[in-house]
């Protein structure tokens, strides 16, 4: 799963002209955002056509997590066409995360 950071956020996700982008924000001290890792890189390969995903460290990138509030980690936000249009808070398993993105995919 690729990382992003406030540099390259802009061109990785608000700029995706084909998917929705679900952005993780997480932090390496998080424990339920490495409960979620393999499940969002599970995703990201068997969903590659429909749904790009990345992560965004929020200690090395702290300007975006605070533009879009992000108040705790794991925090995922779905972007479609650089707007935000799906947020959720909290590891989850890979059939709940589906459902949830049901609506966005």
């Amino acid at each position: 799963m690729a990382e992003v950071t406030d540099a390259d956020f802009e061109g990785e996700v608000l700029r995706e002209p084909d998917r929705p982008v679900l952005v993780e924000f997480t932090a390496d001290w998080c424990g339920p955002c490495r409960q979620l890792a393999p499940v969002l890189s599970e995703l990201a390969r068997e969903e590659a056509d429909r749904l790009k995903i990345v992560q965004l460290d929020v200690d090395r990138s702290p300007k975006t997590a605070i533009a879009y509030k992000v108040l705790s980690a794991p925090t995922m936000i779905v972007f479609k066409g650089g707007e935000p249009v799906k947020q959720m808070v909290g590891a989850r398993a890979k059939r709940k995360l589906l459902a949830d993105l049901a609506d966005v995919l």
